[in-house]
């Protein structure tokens, strides 16, 4: 259990991270997920390489949407003011750190859908579906969340020229 713990707890924190920006709910949720993994491991299914991670991953991020529910974090397109679309002309040279750090202070609903989008993989329908949300509202916090992004980004280059 020991070795499970200290592979993957650094993935997962990042994984958890992405969703809750506080890093105390964060410690408390991966204390809830290893709890479950610890309790669930012989209900884990091998199907290859990477099937044990993606199963925690999975874990993790249900349970960083859960937190966000269950605190009423989740905020949606009604809740904040319209963000006009920043186009970007290729991509500026900004560190991963800092993007991370952007993407950590976006708003809750944003950062949620954004991150399900681009790190998950999922449609907006499946967003939608996931989140209790339409999919026009998806689609739509992902495109604030990326004019956002792209507006802080530009902040960015222009304060570290």
């Amino acid at each position: 259990m020991r070795a499970l713990y200290e592979r993957y707890v650094g993935y997962l924190t990042a994984v958890c991270s992405r969703y809750v920006p506080d890093r105390a709910a964060v410690k408390d949720i991966l204390q809830e997920v290893f709890v479950k993994v610890f309790g669930k491991i012989e209900d884990f299914e091998f199907r290859g390489e990477g099937s044990l991670k993606a199963w925690m991953h999975r874990i993790v991020v249900n349970d960083s949407l859960k937190f966000l529910r269950d605190n009423g974090r989740m905020k949606y397109v009604d809740d904040l003011p319209d963000v006009e679309d920043e186009p970007m002309e290729g991509l500026p040279d900004v560190p991963v750190a800092v993007v991370a750090e952007m993407i950590k202070a976006l708003p809750d609903g944003y950062r949620t859908v954004f991150n399900l989008f681009v790190f998950e993989k999922k449609s907006h329908r499946e967003i939608a579906e996931l989140l209790g949300i339409k999919e026009d509202s998806s689609a739509s916090q992902f495109f604030r969340a990326r004019a956002m992004l792209a507006k802080n980004i530009k902040r960015y280059v222009k304060e570290n020229e």
